[in-house]
């Protein structure tokens, strides 16, 4: 697989001139010009993070996590779910005590899958060792120039491995080998989306690991796919009309977010962002904070707390939603500066769609037929 760097990253010189875009509390403000300037500059960071070395299988954490030397911040492996490992005393007398009632009482009363420790996460971890027995170095590549850490501040990565006179995706032979699904929780993968269907369709025909019916896992990776594909339906539309419209549709995980809205103060923007929390007033506005990272939320506020019922948004924690508004400046009293904001006054300028719409919507992808074919429906 050969390297796929678009050109040398400027990417450590441009973040310190992001920073002083993004924030407000310097005296300064940056002309619309200067920001136009610096977007143009920012969108040169290559695709390839470059080559790290690793201590072989002792770089194992999990079957989706690794150390590499270099990095301050460990990695988010893209496309990759694996089930957890075993870390926790209480987790293990749970299992002991048997895996139905295991099962149960991990899930609790949660409308959603939960991630928990069970075999299958460490025999995961022994067939990740395996993979990296040998091997002292790495090549970390991204999924997208504007793509850089998670929520967490983690790298996003693929880890490639040169193994047997060729270069290997780790990602997508973890998928192959059936120890993840193809996670799309978070969007497809732009660059592998195709080889990651392959992978997960290698292992479901195989039966070969999570999708083994003899094996002690997850037993719930249908409700699991479906919800994560509901999310990666609306994260691939956003970004199919954000191609066509790049000025106007901001997505909150791109790095260079908050630059570009503090060029677009006073204009209209439709943005994307998980909701991760709702705050009803009675006296005074709502607010949905959309997640950035985890010390970052961007305020979407609603000053007739009716309207945000009726926007359904509320019914969205930890979800994908769409806003369309007005970007403006606030200064709120406990902070002394300025933050961006943008104001909703009418229940349609927010997106929330339900699982039902969001799977209608996905039909309408250019390649689902593709998808179906590769799933096997």
């Amino acid at each position: 697989m050969p390297s796929r760097r678009i050109v040398q990253p400027l990417f450590f010189a441009l973040v310190g001139l992001a920073s002083a875009c993004q924030s407000t509390r310097d005296s300064r403000r940056f002309t619309r010009e200067e920001i136009s300037a610096e977007l143009r500059k920012m969108e040169v960071v290559s695709l390839d993070l470059g080559e790290f070395p690793i201590d072989g299988a002792s770089a194992v954490v999990d079957g989706d996590t690794i150390h590499v030397k270099g990095l301050q911040s460990s990695l988010r492996l893209l496309g990759l779910d694996t089930e957890e490992t075993f870390k926790h005393e209480d987790e293990r007398k749970a299992y002991a005590a048997g895996w139905d009632n295991y099962r149960e009482k991990m899930r609790g009363n949660s409308p959603r899958p939960v991630k928990m420790a069970t075999p299958m996460g460490e025999e995961a971890k022994v067939w990740a060792e395996g993979f990296f027995e040998g091997v002292q170095s790495v090549r970390l590549e991204r999924d997208h120039p504007g793509e850089i850490r998670d929520y967490y501040g983690r790298y996003l990565a693929y880890v490639m491995v040169y193994k047997n006179g060729r270069w290997l995706n780790y990602n997508i032979e973890c998928v192959r080998a059936g120890y993840s699904p193809y996670f799309t929780k978070y969007g497809r993968s732009r660059r592998f989306h195709r080889e990651f269907l392959e992978a997960q369709k290698n292992a479901q025909e195989a039966k070969i690991g999570i999708w083994s019916p003899g094996k002690l896992h997850y037993p719930d990776y249908d409700e699991r796919l479906k919800w994560w594909n509901n999310r990666e339906s609306t994260i691939t539309r956003f970004e199919k009309q954000m191609e066509d419209n790049p000025d106007n549709y901001i997505a909150l995980t791109r790095w260079d977010a908050l630059t570009k809205l503090e060029g677009k103060v006073g204009e209209p923007v439709v943005l994307l962002g998980a909701v991760s929390e709702v705050t009803i007033a009675e006296k005074g506005p709502s607010v949905v904070k959309l997640s950035r990272t985890r010390n970052s939320d961007f305020d979407i506020v609603f000053f007739d707390k009716d309207v945000m019922l009726a926007s359904g948004v509320l019914f969205k924690r930890g979800e994908y939603v769409q806003v369309r508004g007005i970007v403006t400046r606030y200064r709120p009293k406990y902070l002394g500066r300025e933050r961006l904001q943008l104001v909703v006054t009418l229940p349609g300028q927010v997106l929330a769609p339900s699982a039902e719409l969001e799977q209608l919507l996905a039909n309408e992808h250019p390649d689902t037929a593709e998808a179906r074919n590769l799933e096997g429906e």
